[in-house]
């Protein structure tokens, strides 16, 4: 999105939190499309997809007034969507496991007794995991959840976040490498 764009959001956002439902609106429908999207591809259910959006801009609409830089609309918008796409990911597959456990080939470790992969139905190595998760800068997070939770393709990774294949690579290469070391300790 260029600087013009960046900025008419802005000066939307401003008036938004001034009580102007029309600049709200105007908001939404400048970014419904990109939201929806990106939780059908998280999510992979319209339905889902529907709610998280749903979700999303209640949020928005509740917490507005504390986005400091309203320049910043779109990155805070996206933090958003992926934390209510990641929370409701979480709830459908609470106690479920891992869509492609490959990612605890991470934390193994060549003793027998110490071999997560051996018992990696245990709460607590989903536990630790999801708090190594967390800990990851924004962008392993997210890259690292869609592959390793939603087994997304990286195609589609790519194209939910709107970034290149190769980019999503690098997320997925430098997230299981801090995931390593935060997890050797």
């Amino acid at each position: 999105m260029n600087e013009a764009n960046i900025q008419y959001l802005a000066g939307l956002v401003l008036r938004a939190r001034q009580n102007d439902s029309d600049a709200f609106a105007e908001l939404y429908g400048l970014t419904y499309n990109k939201v929806y999207n990106y939780a059908r591809h998280y999510l992979r259910d319209e339905y889902l997809a529907q709610d998280a959006v749903q979700e999303v801009y209640i949020s928005v609409l509740k917490n507005l007034n504390k986005l400091n830089d309203p320049s910043l609309f779109l990155a805070w918008l996206n933090r958003i969507s992926f934390h209510v796409c990641y929370d409701i990911s979480q709830t459908l597959n609470e106690g479920n496991m891992l869509a492609d456990p490959s990612i605890l080939d991470i934390i193994q470790d060549d003793h027998l007794d110490s071999n997560p992969e051996s018992h990696y139905q245990t709460k607590d190595e989903y536990s630790r995991l999801a708090k190594a998760l967390e800990s990851l800068p924004f962008q392993e997070n997210q890259v690292l959840t869609m592959r390793y939770y939603n087994n997304l393709k990286l195609e589609e990774i790519a194209a939910a976040m709107d970034i290149s294949r190769s980019t999503v690579k690098r997320y997925i290469a430098s997230g299981q490498e801090h995931l390593k070391q935060l997890l050797k300790g």
